[in-house]
């Protein structure tokens, strides 16, 4: 490729970018929540924001979901700068999120937890009324669509796994015209085969073009599906990796603390103890 095909190529990926922070902080007071973070949200890839608690994690999705306004930087959408009013606007422009707790009425069956807040009717006047069978055969197709075969979507949704109920939410978000999806901690509190059935309907969401910004501090998690990697310590950026720029292992290194692990293994070493008895040092000669 001649070198003006290639800055012709970047500059349309450059384009391209469905969501762009540039340099964005967000400050309470005195407390600096979140300060200088920059990354891109492409159609198709997906973006894995890693960092411990208390790292900023879950001050950007507030900012991209609409919930808080940045007080510094460039938020764009699809090339346009921005500062979203409510999730309400972000969900208009777009954005969906998905929240670790998952905002679902456990008792109500999974059609209806799908369309919840968005429900079908038809009818009109006094005869208006909800639309059931469109809402269940639409979760039922839909949910195939992303390859989620569910026993029966009457059931309530309280009765599905922790991942069951993720997928669910992933779909719905896909059905509902998202180009970006966040999601945030998915795998946090399940088990390792839940955690890779989740992760599939994540890399399935990417395939179907949308952009993917994934939230963990499992930095093997966002190893196997991610393309981009955004590293936040203490409300700042610690890094901004391609993922052929890096390796699992320094990634993980890097999300630890790199040097700062170094030091504490060095601290945690044990020092020899001196064979001391009586308060006098014993030799292997005797006295």
């Amino acid at each position: 490729m001649s070198a003006s095909a290639k800055a012709g190529q970047e500059a349309g990926q450059e384009a391209a970018a469905l969501v762009r922070l540039t340099d964005v902080s967000k400050f309470y007071g005195n407390i600096r929540a979140l300060e200088g973070v920059s990354l891109e949200v492409h159609a198709g890839e997906i973006t894995c924001v890693l960092g411990d608690n208390g790292a900023g994690k879950s001050t950007l999705i507030k900012i991209i979901a609409g919930l808080h306004q940045h007080d510094a930087g460039t938020f764009e959408i699809e090339g346009e700068e921005t500062k979203l009013a409510s999730p309400r606007e972000a969900l208009d422009r777009g954005i969906a999120t998905v929240y670790q707790d998952l905002a679902v009425v456990p008792l109500m069956p999974v059609w209806r937890n799908f369309f919840l807040g968005s429900e079908p009717t038809k009818g009109a006047g006094p005869f208006k009324r909800l639309d059931v069978e469109r809402m269940r055969e639409t979760t039922r197709s839909e949910l195939l669509r992303m390859g989620i075969d569910l026993r029966d979507v009457d059931q309530p949704i309280g009765t599905l796994s922790g991942g069951e109920r993720q997928c669910v939410a992933i779909a719905r978000a896909v059905h509902f015209g998202a180009k970006v999806l966040v999601l945030d901690e998915p795998t946090a509190a399940l088990g390792v085969k839940q955690s890779g059935v989740v992760l599939k309907y994540v890399a399935a969401a990417r395939d179907a073009g949308l952009g993917v910004v994934l939230i963990t501090h499992n930095p093997h998690h966002a190893y196997l599906v991610g393309d981009r990697f955004v590293l936040l310590k203490r409300g700042a950026m610690a890094g901004s990796h391609a993922k052929s720029e890096i390796a699992l292992d320094e990634l993980t290194r890097q999300m630890a603390g790199g040097s700062e692990l170094d030091q504490l293994s060095h601290e945690l070493e044990r020092a020899p103890v001196p064979d001391v008895i009586g308060g006098k040092h014993v030799g292997s000669g005797g006295e």
